[in-house]
C-alpha cells in the first residue's frame, strides 16, 4: 500500500494547491491515505476549524505543530474535529489530543502521532522521546501502521527520533523548517524517515513568505510584516510504500508538484 504525507501547508494558496492537486495525486499513485501538516494554513500562522473541515475533503488526517493555537478561538473548536492531532508532548491540560487511531478503508487501522521537538523550539511539557514511548505502550498491539509527524527545528533531533522508533513505527516525517530535505531512507528495521517533508507554499518565497519583505527585515534589522505568497505554489510531499499487515515500510519517495492556475 502507499500513503502520502504533505509538508506544512502555508496560507490560502497552499490550501488551494492541496485541494486541487491531492485528488489527482491519489489516483496517480494509488494512495491508501493522505496525512498533511496544516499548522500554517490560516494566513501563514495556525489553523481554524473551518479550514480543517475544508482540507478534510481531500486529506484523511491533519497534524500540527508550534503554531496550532495561533488563531483566536481555535482552542474551543478543536474538540469538534475528529481527524486532527496536535503535539502529544504539550501540557495535558491543553485541548485536543496528540495521537489517534483511524480506520483505513483500504485496509487496516492506523495510528497517527504528532510530536514537537525541544531544540530551538518553544518549551514543551515533556520530552518527545519519552512521550512517544509512552504512546507506543498505549497503542493496541493490533495496530501495525503507525505514522509520526515530528515537528522540530534540528535535523539531529529528527534523525535521532527516527532511530529511536526504528522497527516500532511505519514512518517518521519531519516538519517545521519548510525546506524539503534529501535524506529520505527506509531504515533496516522497516521505518521510513525524512528530516523534513517540506511545505506547500510559494516557489519564490522564504518559507512561504514574500521575499522582498523578508530581505527588508534581514537588511534593516527592523521588524516588519511578512505577507504570505499565495500564487505559484509548490507542493512538497513524500510517498511511503508499506505492508499494512506488518507495518513495515519498503520505500519512500519525495515529490514536488507545482500549482499555478491561469
Amino acid at each position: 500500500m502507499k500513503m502520502m504525507f504533505i509538508g506544512d501547508i502555508v496560507g490560502s494558496g497552499g490550501r488551494k494547491a492541496v485541494m486541487e492537486l491531492v485528488p489527482e495525486l491519489r489516483r496517480k499513485h494509488n494512495l491508501s491515505l493522505v496525512i498533511a501538516n496544516a499548522e500554517n494554513s490560516a494566513a501563514g500562522s495556525g489553523i481554524t476549524a473551518n479550514i480543517a473541515r475544508e482540507l478534510s475533503k481531500v486529506v484523511d488526517v491533519i497534524t500540527t505543530g508550534d503554531h496550532v493555537w495561533d488563531q483566536k478561538g481555535f482552542d474551543s473548536e478543536v474538540g469538534t474535529l475528529g481527524n486532527f492531532v496536535r503535539p502529544a508532548n504539550y501540557h495535558p491540560n491543553q485541548p485536543g489530543c496528540g495521537w489517534k487511531i483511524f480506520n483505513n478503508p483500504a485496509g487496516g487501522d492506523f495510528a497517527v502521532i504528532a510530536l514537537q521537538g525541544q531544540l530551538f523550539m518553544r518549551e514543551c511539557a515533556k520530552s518527545p522521546f519519552i512521550a512517544v514511548q509512552e504512546i507506543l505502550n498505549a497503542i493496541p498491539v493490533r495496530i501495525k501502521n503507525i505514522f509520526v509527524d515530528f515537528h522540530a527545528e534540528a535535523t539531529s533531533e529528527k534523525r535521532a527520533m527516527g532511530y529511536l522508533l526504528e522497527g516500532k513505527v511505519t514512518a517518521v516525517f519531519g516538519t517545521h523548517t519548510h525546506i524539503q530535505t534529501a535524506d529520505e531512507q527506509v531504515l533496516p528495521g522497516g521505518t521510513a524517515i525524512i528530516a523534513d517533508a517540506g511545505m506547500v507554499g510559494g516557489v519564490r518565497s522564504v518559507l512561504g513568505r514574500d521575499v522582498d519583505a523578508v530581505l527588508k527585515k534581514f537588511t534593516s534589522g527592523m521588524p516588519n510584516r511578512l505577507p504570505v505568497v499565495e500564487n505559484n505554489i509548490m507542493l512538497n510531499a513524500v510517498i511511503v510504500t508499506y505492508d499494512y499487515n506488518t507495518g513495515r515500510a519498503s520505500a519512500i519517495e519525495r515529490i514536488s508538484e507545482i500549482y499555478n492556475p491561469a
